[in-house]
């Protein structure tokens, strides 16, 4: 339908009146969920849509716009259902809450649709690994389980065109902050580390808050997972009042319930049932990932899946895309694609896994970063430093005196190259960002790509 013919009709529309704002995966699943549950449905996006999102919009005869957002279109809205990574100060979001129009995220929409199991991660650091390793295992044992949220396709698509008994979500404090009737059978919360506060008005307690969100609505009979290893975890979880059962995880601690390492093995213990694993035979390396295993373990007994396929599935998994992804050796140097790391936190995961003789690849949009916890393990193992960003000023200044070599460049190309320059055999070229991708690049994950590309086209 045309924009014309829509504002002729707009007086006579008369069921609920659902926008949508942002055109993305989230924003395309939310429109579909919305049109068939029976809503007068608009989608606006300020950008292009692809050619794909296109296709969907016209199959399902859903009404849109592109290339900017038309008022009298939004602002007649029962409901708006927002994208994640739209942020609440642009004009348009000022103006839908100045007319008191209620805003939703994807996942508290889907989630009035859904029946099934819900098993939510977040956290800083590590929530896309750990959803994966859950969704693994879940599939491991057979169980009919889809993989939504922050990863895979949107939830509200798959409540729309599945039927899934049990779905895993991975959620953002983008997501958690449009939620609020939305209720997880299993939350998970990994850990807080600064992140995205310049979406938070550079207030880490607004960051935490967004975060302890996922426990909301939950009830006795449902499970929140932690790590009681977390300090901010930990400081904040002491001043809020959980009705739910609560199962921590620890690598420094003995505990009665939950996941702790004791001899050098992963110890879950769930009510009356055990489970053991030897650190050396889990698939994911480095300390961060034992966490993640502990996670998976304890989330495997609360659903009463059998030891045998929590053991294949944690000695199985082969990770993801982008986290500490191994690309290849060339001339003896060691490529690693590690582009979801933007955060310090993330990049300090990564540096203290590798072996010494690093060339790090870094920088992108900086989120207010504060990168004094990485410069000891710079001093350590970074050898050269090859900034990918428009502006590296930051970077430059924090690590010129620990490092002698700084260069900078502007393309995932040219990054390489120089980084293949400064290494030597039995070097590791890590591309561990620490900063969002927006700067040169659609996202992390198109970062990442031309990483491995380039990489592949030195030899």
């Amino acid at each position: 339908m045309k924009l014309s013919e829509l504002k002729l009709h707009v007086a006579e529309i008369s069921q609920k009146r659902i926008v949508i704002l942002g055109g993305g995966e989230s924003g395309m699943g939310a429109a579909v969920l919305a049109q068939q549950q029976g809503f007068d449905v608009f989608l606006s996006d300020n950008g292009k849509l692809s050619d794909e999102h296109l296709a969907i919009l016209r199959k399902y005869n859903i009404a849109y716009e592109e290339g900017g957002h038309t008022r009298e279109l939004i602002l007649n809205a029962n409901e708006v259902i927002k994208s994640p990574g739209i942020p609440d100060y642009i004009p348009i979001v000022e103006a839908v809450r100045k007319q008191k129009i209620p805003i939703i995220s994807e996942i508290e929409f889907a989630g009035r649709y859904c029946t099934a199991k819900r098993i939510c991660i977040t956290g800083s650091n590590g929530k896309t690994t750990t959803s994966s390793l859950i969704y693994f295992l879940l599939k491991n044992a057979g169980l009919n389980v889809g993989l939504a949220g922050n990863i895979g396709k949107s939830y509200a698509y798959q409540v729309a065109t599945e039927k899934f008994d049990y779905y895993v979500i991975e959620l953002s404090s983008f997501q958690l902050d449009g939620m609020t009737n939305f209720k997880a059978d299993i939350a998970v919360l990994l850990n807080i580390t600064p992140d995205h506060l310049d979406r938070y008005d550079n207030q880490m307690q607004n960051y935490v808050n967004s975060k302890f969100r996922i426990t909301q609505n939950m009830r006795k009979e449902d499970c929140f997972i932690f790590c009681s290893d977390d300090e901010i975890t930990m400081r904040h979880l002491k001043k809020i009042v959980l009705k739910t059962q609560m199962l921590s995880v620890s690598q420094t601690q003995i505990l009665d319930q939950g996941a702790y390492l004791f001899d050098e093995r992963l110890v879950t213990r769930y009510q009356d049932s055990e489970f053991e694993i030897l650190i050396k035979e889990l698939a994911l390396g480095g300390r961060h990932n034992v966490y993640n295993s502990m996670v998976a373990a304890v989330a495997g007994k609360v659903l009463d899946i059998r030891n045998s396929v929590i053991r294949e599935s944690l000695m199985g998994f082969k990770g993801v895309e982008h986290r500490l992804e191994f690309v290849s050796i060339v001339n003896g140097i060691k490529f690693v694609n590690d582009s979801k790391a933007t955060n310090v936190n993330s990049a300090w995961y990564a540096l203290e896994s590798m072996a010494d003789k690093v060339v790090w690849i870094v920088g992108g949009t900086d989120k207010g970063n504060d990168y004094s916890s990485l410069y000891e393990l710079v001093k350590k193992k970074v050898k050269a430093i090859v900034c990918l960003g428009l502006n590296n000023k930051k970077i430059i200044d924090n690590f010129k005196d620990f490092v002698p070599t700084i260069v900078e460049t502007k393309s995932a190309k040219a990054a390489v190259q120089k980084a293949h320059e400064l290494s030597q055999p039995g070097y590791t070229v890590l591309l561990s960002p620490a900063c969002a991708s927006f700067d040169l690049f659609h996202n992390y994950e198109d970062r990442g790509r031309q990483f491995k590309q380039a990489v592949q086209a030195l030899k």
